[in-house]
């Protein structure tokens, strides 16, 4: 009995345990069968894209850059294969050694060196790391002679940006270079993407989003350490707007030459238009440079260049106006009738006002001259008394009618707007009242005045157009989208006053004594009038002028004035006008006049109606025997 109940104690106990650890087990499994459930039945869908992600990746590829083209269709910016090496870390046992062998195919820099050192410690040792770029056909091909001997490099040919015409162009087109900091405010993901290049300058800066594009994708499966297994599927992405200029290339590479050496800046337009047909300013610098990479001594250069190669002159240059400016003050002094074109004043060389000289730039004096015989000879006698009867409110008004002292909204950024002075002005900038004596000053173009080589031809545009208000144009179109300009206004000037100007131009260039008559077109229909200017960069002391020894050219380069010279043509039928400035160039006559007319007689040559050549001559220009001398 006791055994008995003793055995059946212990199996009830026994089959407790049983049921509790069978319960246990049931429930565990319930669990795994229902999450198991859960995951593959209620959520195979998302878990499935999950997994499919991780076996998946997309990577971004960037899209092709817009071209850049001229008026005729000619290439200015765009893309070419770029040769380069790149170095897998995992495939190479010794990076050091590897790239000791593949400095005797292909030169590397201490910076590159270290920048693939520190790359491939940084990065997963699959990913490819860039050593160098840009290499020429004879380099591309060394390294694939020679790459079985370099363990883990890799020839590759991708794209990069490429101009073709080089400094000609730098200044307006710009540059291309690697993202900064700074660039990734932008929340274009292309801009994360090694090696992306994106506008630094000119217009590849002003139009970068329209020239970047949009990004393309790339589909590939990777395993569980994220090696590209193969290419699923590519999408290359929507390349950038091609962008169409007004430049005429030939005519830009031409005024380019014709400025070599010189510090200097010319602008070509279109009168009626606006249309830009060149901008040069020189010297100037490689764009291609800044895509590669420059050196630090190539840097250095270009910084400590007294011509100051990386500053655009056409936009930037503020110089005074000089003998340039007083078709503005000729025009304000009939517009407001306080001078008629005949009369005439004496010129002896002088004028004083209080204790104070002004002097005309011939010791002796002109004579006697009339306003269209001031502008030909360009004398300041004439001028100071015109100023002094308009006042500087009149004169401030009149050139910024033509467009002096003002931005036009360039496309090229760095625009800079010159300057007008006036009484608020000076008072507001230097606490003092204005005096006579710098209207004076003003009349002739100097003192506070200040304009760039664009503005000038602004200026000279709107002389000759009959007083539209035309304002420069550099872009034709972006992609399908044409930048048209609306229809100039009227400036408001009356015709009297702008052919008084235009007038005294024409007796400049085409009348015996004329300060550019040695510089005049002589073909029929392709005379140019024109107007000299040199504008002083130091006060001149007293004995230095009654010597009459030191000329500009016995002065060191940086004390010699600027020279200018505007013009439009044809004479008979204004078409075209141009401005030149050559820094301390000395003489407007002597060194921007022949610039300018050798320019303007590229562009009449290539004027596409061709009517020019062949048109018949112009009205003869005014003669006048007490000029002829002079």
């Amino acid at each position: 009995m006791l055994t008995d109940g003793t055995d059946n104690v212990r199996f009830k106990t026994f089959s407790r345990r049983a049921a509790i650890l069978g319960g246990a087990q049931l429930l565990v499994f319930g669990g795994l069968a229902s999450r198991m459930y859960y995951l593959q039945v209620l959520k195979s869908s998302e878990y499935q894209m999950l997994a499919e992600e991780n076996r998946v990746n997309m990577r971004l590829l960037a899209p092709l850059r817009g071209e850049i083209l001229d008026r005729f269709g000619k290439v200015l910016a765009s893309n070419r294969q770029n040769f380069r090496v790149l170095l897998i870390p995992e495939q190479t046992p010794d990076i050091e050694a590897t790239l000791t062998k593949l400095n005797r195919v292909v030169p590397l820099s201490e910076t590159q060196w270290k920048r693939v050192l520190r790359d491939a410690r940084r990065s997963p040792a699959f990913l490819p790391i860039t050593v160098s770029e840009n290499l020429s056909w004879e380099q591309f091909a060394q390294v694939n002679i020679h790459e079985p001997d370099l363990p883990g490099i890799e020839p590759d040919v991708g794209e990069t940006r490429h101009y073709p015409h080089g400094p000609a162009l730098a200044h307006v087109v710009g540059y291309v270079a690697a993202v900064s900091e700074k660039d990734l405010d932008d929340e274009d993901p292309l801009l994360k993407l090694p090696g992306f290049r994106i506008g630094k300058s000119g217009l590849e800066r002003r139009l970068d989003r329209e020239l970047r594009g949009a990004a393309g994708a790339s589909h590939v499966e990777v395993n569980a350490y994220g090696r590209v297994i193969r290419e699923l599927s590519k999408d290359p992405g929507t390349p950038g707007s091609k962008v169409v200029l007004t430049l005429d290339m030939d005519l830009q590479k031409y005024a380019t030459e014709r400025l070599a050496g010189e510090a200097a800046a010319a602008v070509v337009m279109d009168i009626h238009t606006g249309d830009v047909l060149a901008s040069v300013s020189t010297p100037a610098y490689d764009p291609n440079d800044f895509n590669v990479g420059l050196s630090q001594a190539t840097w250095d250069g270009l910084i400590e260049n007294p011509y100051k190669p990386l500053v655009n002159k056409t936009i930037a240059g503020q110089y005074p106006p000089g003998s340039t400016f007083k078709m503005i003050v000729a025009a304000a002094a009939v517009e407001h009738k306080v001078m008629r074109p005949n009369e005439r004043i004496r010129c002896t060389g002088k004028t004083t006002l209080g204790n104070h000289e002004f002097h005309c730039w011939k010791r002796r004096g002109h004579g006697n001259v009339d306003m269209r015989q001031a502008i030909m000879h360009s004398c300041n006698t004439y001028f100071y008394e015109a100023a002094k009867r308009l006042g500087i409110d009149r004169i401030n008004e009149m050139a910024h009618r033509f467009g002096l002292g003002e931005s036009y909204g360039y496309e090229v950024p760095g625009e800079k707007s010159g300057l007008v002075p006036s009484r608020g002005w000076k008072r507001a900038t230097t606490g003092a009242p204005w005096q006579q004596g710098e209207t004076l000053i003003a009349g002739v173009g100097q003192g506070y005045l200040l304009a760039t080589p664009l503005q000038l031809a602004v200026m000279t545009s709107r002389l000759a157009n009959g007083g539209r208000a035309v304002k420069p144009r550099l872009v034709r179109s972006v992609g399908e989208e044409t930048m048209d300009l609306p229809p100039a206004p009227s400036m408001g000037v009356s015709d009297a006053a702008l052919a008084v100007a235009r007038d005294g131009m024409n007796m400049v260039s085409n009348v015996p004594g004329g300060t550019a008559y040695r510089s005049r077109i002589t073909e029929p229909g392709m005379q140019l009038a024109g107007k000299t200017g040199s504008a002083q960069v130091r006060r001149i002391s007293r004995e230095e002028r009654e010597s009459g020894v030191l000329t500009n050219e016995e002065l060191e380069w940086k004390q010699r004035e600027h020279a200018l010279f505007v013009a439009f043509a044809p004479v008979q039928d204004p078409r075209y006008a141009v401005s030149v400035v050559v820094e301390h160039g000395a003489s407007g006559s002597r060194t921007a006049a022949p610039v300018a007319r050798d320019i303007m007689k590229v562009v009449l040559e290539r004027d596409p109606a061709n009517r020019l050549a062949q048109g018949p001559q112009g009205p003869a220009a005014p003669q006048n025997p007490d000029l002829r001398e002079g």
